[in-house]
Order: C-alpha cells, then sequence, then structure tokens
C-alpha cells in the first residue's frame, strides 16, 4: 500500500509532463515537450497566464502571511472563540 501511494504520483506527473509528436510540433519554442494541444494562439494568451501567475503568487504569499502573523491583537476577535 505504502508502494502505491509512492509509485501514483510519480507515474501522474510523468504522463502529464510529456507531450505527445503531433502536439509537441504545433507548440512554441518554449512550450515544446510541456503541454498538449495547439498551444497559445496569440501573444494576448501569455499575457494572461503572466497575469494568473501573478494574482497566483500573490494569493499564496498573502494567505501565508495572514496564516502565520494574522495581526489581531484584540480579546474580542473571532478567532480566540476558537482557540480559548
Amino acid at each position: 500500500m505504502k508502494r502505491l501511494f509512492i509509485t501514483l504520483p510519480i507515474l501522474l506527473l510523468g504522463i502529464t509532463t510529456i507531450a505527445c509528436p503531433v502536439c509537441e510540433k504545433q507548440q512554441p519554442k518554449i512550450l515544446k515537450g510541456i503541454t498538449h494541444g495547439t498551444g497559445p494562439q496569440s501573444n494576448w494568451d501569455f499575457v494572461i497566464i503572466a497575469f494568473v501567475v501573478v494574482l497566483v503568487i500573490a494569493t499564496l504569499f498573502f494567505s501565508l502571511k495572514f496564516l502565520f502573523k494574522p495581526g489581531e491583537k484584540s480579546e474580542q476577535h473571532i478567532k480566540n472563540l476558537f482557540i480559548n
């Protein structure tokens, strides 16, 4: 069972990171061998992807920041209902 939990993610990651030869020909140079499908249709696709990457990184940063240092010091804050 332990071996299954280790092997399954490795196999799934390996399958998703290898593009088929037909898709590889349709991809731009930067994405060859990574994704399936026709690839970006215009430069706007790269702009959208860059915006989403920045948004995800900002969300991750602030979620971790507020998780470790919430900044609330009030005794009446709702979090104290769960802590106490």
